[in-house]
């Protein structure tokens, strides 16, 4: 599985006008992509990692000096479970996209539907037993997605 994580102020994903799934930051923006060899185990690892993962700024710089800096200095040391942050996951098969060839992506490597789309729920789900509040999109469907990168602050997750 791979996931790209945008650390946000807010993010929201509309479908057809409608807003389906919206959060206020701190929180992460997680694009979550499946490949044909991924389990549920992969994503309940996934989920452990997005709900652990140190990315949100402390109100303050890390007193010892240690840890990345963030965008205005501050020590980027807690993770969604240190602040009870919210997740926007949504499901995005061309994470799986491969363009090294010609001018045409291809997306043999993305799992199809009625693979891909039980493990993003899985992703979900555990994510939710870990404690997390969590928005999703809506699988399948034609979204837009808005959100206020904090940072900006994006990295990749593959498990």
């Amino acid at each position: 599985m791979r996931a790209v994580v945008q650390r946000v102020t807010e993010a929201s994903v509309t479908v057809a006008g409608e807003t389906v799934g919206a959060i206020e930051g701190p929180g992460l923006c997680v694009l979550v992509g499946v490949t044909h060899e991924d389990t549920p185990a992969k994503a309940a690892q996934l989920a452990r990692k997005l709900w652990t993962l140190r990315l949100l700024e402390a109100p303050s710089p890390a007193a010892d000096g240690e840890g990345e800096q963030g965008g205005d200095g501050n020590a980027v040391e807690l993770s969604c479970s240190d602040l009870g942050a919210p997740l926007l996951v949504i499901s995005q098969f061309t994470l799986y996209g491969d363009a090294r060839k010609g001018r045409r992506p291809t997306w043999n490597a993305a799992a199809p539907g009625p693979v891909a789309e039980p493990l993003v729920d899985e992703v979900v789900t555990q994510l939710r037993a870990l404690g997390a509040k969590v928005e999703t999109g809506r699988f399948g469907a034609d979204m837009r997605v808005a959100l206020v990168n904090d940072g900006p602050f994006t990295v990749l997750v593959e498990v």
